[in-house]
């Protein structure tokens, strides 16, 4: 078929889908548009083995580190990078990009992911660090010199490693959560709390229940004053506070639903549009899995899953052929990431924040480098495992376990 396909995003979940395009049959162009100047890379070496690289590495320097390998059947296809789409008109099959020029598509694969969310507070702006591309690690790399104060703000995931980096860099680390312990909304109470308490025995500080509510400093960043009215010494800050999907592209197409990320059906076609699937984080999509809640998923897993699916939906609609066998099957994937913090290495299969319960069935959560493995449960459901400091033969067979369970509905 010589149906052009326009994929918007030029990240993992950019790259797999080419790839998907490909096998699933497609022969005709395909053009990937990135916002960065670089080709899809490996983001979750950013804030762990990246950032702690001695050096001032420029991020074309990093990028040789962690760059995907382009597979042969993605030797054809089109990469214009640096040049963002800015607009979509899907009625008409074009795309508006940033340096002015359009180009018209046949089909299109919204793929543009996530970007991280900032504080809308008072004070300085230089020295506040996000992390999501490499230019952005190498900018917080320069300033994680030995004995700095850095205080993160948010403890997720991504807070949490980049406290722990920082530590390991000789930094002075708070982390301040207003939620509760570090990871909670995952891991749950009891395991978030022997969690902070080995990450402070190893030296980060937690300030738990406060949030900041303003930068303070005269051109940079030099403290965070906290919304009990007390400030912290700070010669860095990151903020880890969420994300918010890259949609803006898409406005004005009245008849998609983009109040979280693109809303799609089970087989990632976007509700309301022709021609149109998402694919990796920003796509929302019911998993029977669990329901039938549409839902965004911002597992590292989700962009490969999500593009072999979303690659078959649109080579079906572009041809007019109907689903194939293995596309009648509902799309039921397994979210599944890990994490590396200090000495521990967290593994989740599932949907743990889903859960109403989390239970904690081998080790002690007070001694989490022992190993300890907990289950999430919502209304009795089994929706998630977490599993810290267990050896690959055992997570592997606690995934096996996880995808023959019933759906948690």
């Amino acid at each position: 078929m010589t149906a052009h396909v326009a994929v918007v995003g030029g990240s993992l979940a950019g790259l797999r889908t080419a790839e998907q395009l490909r096998a699933a049959g497609h022969t005709g162009p395909v053009t990937v548009f990135g916002a960065e100047r670089h080709l899809p890379y490996n983001r979750p070496p950013l804030s762990k083995e990246l950032l702690y690289a001695p050096g001032a590495a420029s991020p074309g320097e990093l990028h040789a580190k962690v760059a995907f390998r382009r597979r042969a059947s993605v030797a054809d296809v089109t990469f214009r990078l640096g040049t963002p789409v800015v607009a979509a008109d899907l009625p008409g099959g074009r795309l508006s990009l940033q340096d002015g020029s359009s180009v018209a598509y046949d089909g299109l694969v919204a793929a543009t992911g996530l970007r991280p969310r900032r504080l809308e507070l008072p004070g300085p702006h230089a020295g506040r660090h996000v992390l999501r591309t490499l230019e952005d690690c190498v900018a917080l790399r320069g300033g994680l010199r030995p004995g700095a104060a850095v205080v993160v703000l948010g403890a997720g995931f991504i807070g949490c490693e980049v406290a722990a980096t920082a530590l390991r860099l000789g930094c002075r680390v708070t982390v301040v959560e207003p939620g509760g312990g570090p990871m909670q909304r995952v891991l749950g109470a009891r395991l978030a709390d022997g969690i902070r308490r080995h990450h402070e025995a190893a030296g980060i500080t937690f300030v738990i229940g406060r949030s900041a509510a303003r930068f303070l400093g005269e051109g940079s960043v030099t403290g965070v004053g906290l919304d009990d009215g007390s400030t912290l010494a700070a010669e860095a800050v990151v903020e880890a506070v969420g994300s918010v999907p890259n949609t803006e592209w898409l406005a004005g197409n009245g008849s998609l639903d983009l109040s979280d990320g693109v809303l799609c059906d089970n087989r990632l076609m976007a509700r309301g549009a022709e021609r149109l699937v998402a694919a990796g984080d920003i796509a929302r999509f019911p998993n029977p899995l669990f329901d039938d809640v549409p839902r965004r998923v911002e597992h590292w897993s989700i962009p490969t899953d999500t593009a072999k699916r979303a690659a078959a939906t649109l080579t079906e609609a572009l041809t007019g052929a109907g689903a194939g066998p293995g596309d009648r099957v509902p799309f039921a994937p397994v979210p599944s990431f890990w994490s590396d913090q200090l000495d521990l290495r967290f593994q989740s299969f599932g949907s743990p924040a889903l859960a109403d319960e989390v239970r904690v069935e081998e080790g002690d959560p007070d001694r989490p480098a022992d190993g300890v493995l907990a289950t999430c449960h919502r209304r009795s459901a089994h929706v998630g495992t977490i599993a810290v400091n267990l050896p690959p033969a055992r997570q592997r067979e606690l995934r096996a376990a996880f995808t023959t369970l019933p759906a948690a509905v």
